[in-house]
């Protein structure tokens, strides 16, 4: 098994329990699918088990200038951000987030990102991708029990990437 599968469970998981929260599962099925999950031994014995269920990535693309998010928006549990110039600054410190996991998806031809997490928050930045720019994370990298999990993959090929929680 590799170092990589235990969010690919994770995620599945907690798709099989957001299906069941929603009323599109029932509690029998429920039961099924985690027993499934947990005992499953690679990522691809995984997507049977969630193949049905919904995981909507919200895309904010632009060609120039910048893109912000912060105070109370509503942050997606899987976000795609595409931009050829400018920069991103992602501000979750106020904003509302009903997942205990999310992805961010960075295509930054030219430009940087900011990503701001609420106190307690993690961030796994091993998906990202710079050729000339640089990466700053100051947040944990592992999960923390009952804290905000964000992982982050893309590529920034001539930008800079800053993950940090907010100043209160």
């Amino acid at each position: 098994m590799n170092a990589s599968f235990g969010p690919d469970r994770e995620r599945a998981v907690e798709l099989v329990q957001q299906a069941y929260a929603d009323g599109r599962l029932g509690p029998d099925e429920l039961e099924r699918r985690l027993e499934l999950a947990l005992t499953a031994t690679t990522s691809q014995e995984l997507r049977p088990i969630v193949a049905d269920l919904p995981d909507d990535v919200v895309t904010i693309t632009n060609t120039g200038g910048r893109i912000v998010r912060e105070g109370d928006w509503q942050v997606p549990r899987r976000l795609r951000v595409e931009s050829v110039y400018g920069r991103v600054r992602l501000d979750l410190s106020s904003a509302y987030v009903p997942h205990s996991w999310i992805d961010i998806e960075l295509r930054l031809a030219y430009g940087g990102a900011t990503i701001i997490l609420p106190p307690g928050a993690s961030a796994n930045v091993d998906g990202v991708h710079l050729q000339w720019g640089r990466m700053t994370c100051k947040v944990p990298g592992r999960p923390c029990p009952g804290a905000l999990h964000v992982r982050l993959t893309g590529e920034l090929p001539y930008g800079r990437l800053t993950v940090r929680t907010g100043r209160g």
